[in-house]
């Protein structure tokens, strides 16, 4: 008669274990009569991620994977060890964090702002950020946490982000030293104060949501035919061409922006100067907008690796605006810095197919370990597209992922 099946999913929550390390140590005993020279030699251990704690890669993993990824803030993971009979406490996992990034992550990250500096184009942004007990400053006060990463010309991804107690232009200007190539950035004037060797490109997706927030005040029998309503055709055009040239190579999509985009842009600037709108209105801060940026938002062109809005580094920094709205606040300038480093790995992890918790637990497994028989040999190897990353912790998309969303579709 055949026989039936039923499939259903089954969760096995995660336990803890005490792994415990015994290390044997030899002595010679003849040697203790016989000579004045008595050798021992002791077997081989792993060298502990926290030297004198019991912490295991695994376990800071963990932490950092559900405070950074997961955006689950660490009282709320001390409060479900304690459910599970393990006494945490939520400054022992800060102590633990904070120390495994000094100590092991710190140089991966400065690894890889160095090969990020290596590249032409990068996409650049900035959010706020508390930090409760920094030197001079009171607790209301609003520091930034800046975000640098790689363009989709990159075959491998870095996302990095930097913690600094203002917004002043210095500070992108000191983190991309020794960078020469094209930055995308939105309408900052900060950004447009860096070395003339970077290139700012400017970002349509700012110009569209302001004619977008103009048409929204609007009723709607009157928005169909309103100049907000024509702005924001204007720039949908232009992420349509962009759509269309997504698989060119470089040269080809420049060739097509020629043809195509370059005549629609001029058309729009030519719009913008006659419309004559308020400046106090939505539609005319938009139209002033797009006149003051209008040599930033016109040097995509310059390029078929360029793009056309900057909304790949705030995809990338919207990881750190969700954990900020759980955790609200960084207590200490190390923490801060530590945090930065921790959304670094994650996000870059996840942008390049990696398990985030299984790129931790194998760091903190090798860094300690550097350079011992069977584990990393060279910081190069903790790196996005080490050959011995992608064989422990890729993860191959799903099928039917779905492609990046554009600017209208995220509206």
């Amino acid at each position: 008669m055949g026989r039936e099946t039923r499939e259903e999913l089954k969760i096995i929550p995660a336990r803890a274990v005490i792994v415990r390390h015994v290390r044997h140590v030899y002595a010679c005993r003849n040697c203790e009569n016989a000579s004045d020279h008595v050798p021992i030699v002791k077997a081989d251990m792993p060298e502990p991620v926290i030297k004198g704690g019991f912490a295991s890669p695994e376990t800071i993993a963990h932490i950092a994977s559900q405070k950074f990824m997961m955006a689950l803030p660490l009282y709320r993971q001390e409060q479900e060890w304690n459910q599970n009979g393990i006494q945490l406490s939520r400054q022992t996992m800060s102590n633990w964090l904070i120390k495994a990034s000094e100590d092991w992550l710190e140089p991966i990250y400065e690894a890889m702002k160095h090969r990020l500096c290596g590249h032409d184009v990068l996409h650049g942004d900035e959010t706020v950020l508390q930090v409760l007990k920094e030197p001079g400053k009171t607790a209301q006060s609003k520091s930034y946490m800046w975000l640098f990463r790689t363009s989709g010309e990159a075959k491998y991804q870095i996302v990095l982000y930097d913690y600094q107690p203002d917004r002043k232009h210095t500070h992108p200007e000191e983190f991309l030293k020794g960078f020469s190539g094209y930055l995308h950035a939105d309408g900052y004037d900060g950004y447009h104060k860096l070395p003339v060797n970077i290139i700012v490109v400017g970002c349509w997706s700012h110009l569209r949501r302001k004619m977008f927030d103009a048409l929204k005040t609007l009723s709607k029998d009157k928005q169909s035919d309103s100049n907000a309503a024509k702005g924001v055709a204007y720039c949908d055009r232009l992420f349509h061409f962009e759509k269309q040239f997504a698989l060119l190579a470089p040269e080809n999509r420049l060739k097509e922006r020629e043809k195509l985009s370059k005549p629609l842009i001029d058309e729009f600037f030519d719009w913008i100067v006659h419309l004559n709108a308020l400046p106090n209105t939505l539609l005319g801060k938009a139209a002033y907008y797009a006149q003051s940026q209008r040599k930033y938002l016109e040097r995509y062109m310059l390029d078929g690796r360029l793009e056309v809005s900057n909304n790949r580094a705030e995809r990338s920094i919207k990881p750190f605006v969700i954990g900020r709205k759980n955790w609200l606040f960084s207590n200490t300038p190390n923490g801060a810095r530590a945090s930065a480093v921790y959304y670094s790995l994650v996000v870059t992890a996840m942008e390049n197919g990696l398990n985030p918790f299984e790129y931790l637990s194998w760091i903190f497994t090798h860094a300690p370990n550097l350079g011992k028989p069977g584990y990393a040999s060279a910081i190069e190897d903790f790196l996005p597209g080490s050959a011995k990353i992608l064989q422990k912790v890729f993860v191959p998309k799903p099928k039917g992922t779905e492609p990046e969303k554009y600017a209208w579709e995220e509206d």
